[in-house]
């Protein structure tokens, strides 16, 4: 039995059909009449007919069968083309099995492949294109050329290497630009703040200033990005130099005038209210240049306000000069009063004050002269204290000899009345005190000479040599340590010539005659002691004083100050001089030693 759509089915159906046809033609011709040779050459004509029907159907087959079969070659030869972009290598392609399946089947299995293959392309054509347009924006960004020049490199070509280790490579060359844009936006950063930094301590408008360099560095919107490029990097590179070097000239500036600023304060003893208004400028001076970060410290404004401030305290100067020169004389003079030294005189308050009158010499190196001396004169009495100190204890153990002296001399010092006690221990101690005066006065010589030694000159003590003053005061000392030792010998004497008188005579001095002692000095004569003897002088102008460095001070005329020391030994009344000659006697008017 024949299958329903087969060609052969087909065929017997069409010469089934073609026959009855054909019969009921006949069997119109025969109602018609036609004659058979009509009716062969109707025959013939249907017979031609029906072959130019199949010829032409049959060229109509073979065209549509070469157009699927260019339609297969052609997409085979796509689909070879893409996935060699693609670098595609494993894909199973049923045009290359023969005889296995019709065009029409080929065709309807590779066109799905063929758009799965477009899809892939595709996709990865915008990723190539997203990619490329990144580094082109890099690029732009770094070089610094607008996006308008980037547009006709963001085509691909047909035949351009689609593969993934070309994406890997454009996908590595951005990430390199990417870094590369990260450092130099960082790097642009940091100058950024270095110039805003600049700007503050300068007080420079930084908006401005950045713009200068490109607009981007200031944004006014967010669309526009920030300028990396090399030209950006050297702008800022110069702008900084520039405000480095307006800092560095600034900073002198200020720091100049800050420093005479000081100067004047110091001058001028200002106040710490009125240098308050200043304070965050002084430390301009202790500080560097790159340590100076405060806002606007290195602003005009500022250098102005300082420099008007120097400028109105350059025309009080002038005024208060002369009274700073006085003052700071007056300095020098008791420093030298302190450690005993001869002030120089060639600035002394008489010469200053003439020499200022006069406009001779400027205020300001007649202080910065005194200045120099009050130096010295401080660093010498440092050198001098431990001599100094040495004298005082030296004056403070003269000091005890006379209250020795006029304690001895108070005939109720052993008065029980008040205070007697404590008078009898403070004896005792200034004994102690006065047997070291000549140790004192020896160790100290020796003190001075070593200074003399390693100064390489003199030790003066109110302009006259400590040596000089300390070798008369052990002379005379000796001298009436000589004095005394005779006196006590005209004593002894005087003592015998009363024995002998009263051997003579039989009887004592009258108490009328033995209170009719001459008083010198102040001191009355006590009935139990010999009549005052006269002293000599013994190389002395005057024995009973004695020349220490304050009575030498007061011989200069610089400080007004004598001190007398008495040297007469404990329990010695003081005795008064004549005018006579040498000797020391004492006789009654009727006695024989009566001249």
């Amino acid at each position: 039995m024949l299958e329903i759509g087969s060609p052969t089915s087909l065929c017997f159906r069409t010469n089934t059909t073609c026959n009855d046809l054909l019969q009921e033609l006949q069997k119109i011709w025969v109602d018609i009449g036609e004659s058979d040779a009509e009716k062969d050459r109707m025959l013939m004509e249907l017979e031609k007919e029906c072959l130019e029907i199949y010829r032409r159907k049959v060229d109509e087959a073979a065209n549509s069968k070469a157009q699927l079969h260019q339609s297969l070659v052609s997409i085979e030869a796509e689909i070879a083309s893409i996935m060699a972009s693609l670098g595609v290598l494993n894909i199973h392609s049923p045009i290359k099995e023969k005889g296995s399946k019709s065009l029409k089947e080929k065709l309807a299995y590779v066109r799905p492949l063929l758009e799965e293959l477009r899809l892939q392309k595709e996709e990865r054509v915008k990723q190539f294109v997203d990619v490329k347009a990144q580094i082109e924006k890099m690029r732009g960004e770094i070089s610094g050329y607008n996006k308008a020049t980037m547009i006709g490199s963001l085509t691909l070509d047909d035949d351009q290497d689609l593969t993934l280790r070309k994406l890997n490579e454009y996908q590595t060359h951005l990430r390199s630009l990417q870094k590369e844009k990260a450092d130099r936006l960082n790097k642009v950063l940091d100058y950024v703040n270095e110039v805003h930094c600049l700007c503050g301590v300068l007080g420079v408008d930084f908006c401005q200033t950045v713009s200068e360099v490109h607009p981007s560095l200031h944004r006014t919107n967010h669309e526009q990005s920030t300028n990396i490029s090399d030209e950006t990097l050297d702008g800022l590179q110069q702008m900084i130099e520039k405000l480095k070097t307006e800092r560095r000239l600034r900073f002198q500036k200020l720091k100049d005038v800050v420093e005479s600023l000081l100067e004047l304060w110091n001058l001028m003893d200002t106040p710490q209210e009125e240098r308050m208004r200043f304070a965050r400028v002084s430390c301009v001076v202790r500080s560097s240049e790159s340590d100076v970060t405060e806002p606007n410290i290195l602003s005009t404004e500022t250098i102005e306000q300082v420099s008007a401030e120097v400028d109105r305290f350059n025309k009080l100067k002038s005024s208060r000069m002369k009274e700073l020169v006085m003052k700071r004389r007056s300095e020098l003079e008791n420093l030298c009063r302190l450690a005993h030294i001869e002030p120089d005189t060639s600035t002394s308050l008489e010469k200053s004050t003439a020499l200022i009158d006069s406009g001779l010499v400027d205020p300001s190196e007649l202080l910065a002269n005194i200045e120099a001396q009050i130096n010295r004169i401080k660093e010498e009495a440092q050198s001098r204290k431990e001599i100094i100190d040495r004298i005082d204890r030296w004056l403070s153990a003269c000091e005890e000899e006379n209250w020795l002296e006029e304690y001895n001399r108070d005939e109720n010092r052993y008065s029980a009345g008040r205070g007697g006690h404590v008078n009898l221990k403070h004896a005792e101690r200034a004994r102690v005190t006065v047997n070291k005066i000549p140790s004192m006065v020896d160790n100290l010589i020796k003190k001075t000479l070593l200074w003399e030694e390693q100064t390489q000159k003199s030790f003066l003590y109110d302009g006259v040599r400590l040596v000089s003053i300390l070798e008369d005061y052990k002379l005379t000392r000796k001298q009436q340590e000589e004095e005394k030792k005779r006196y006590r010998d005209q004593k002894k004497m005087q003592d015998l010539l009363l024995n002998r008188r009263e051997s003579i005579y039989g009887s004592k001095p009258s108490p009328r005659r033995s209170t009719s002692i001459r008083k010198a000095n102040g001191y009355s004569g006590n009935v139990s002691m010999p009549p005052t003897p006269r002293r000599n002088s013994a190389g002395a102008a005057n024995s009973d004083v004695m020349m220490t460095p304050r009575s030498y001070s007061g011989q200069n005329g610089y400080f007004k100050e004598v001190r007398k020391l008495s040297t007469a030994p404990l329990n010695f009344v003081a005795i008064p001089k004549e005018d006579s000659a040498s000797t020391y006697t004492y006789s009654e008017p009727d006695s024989p030693l009566h001249n």
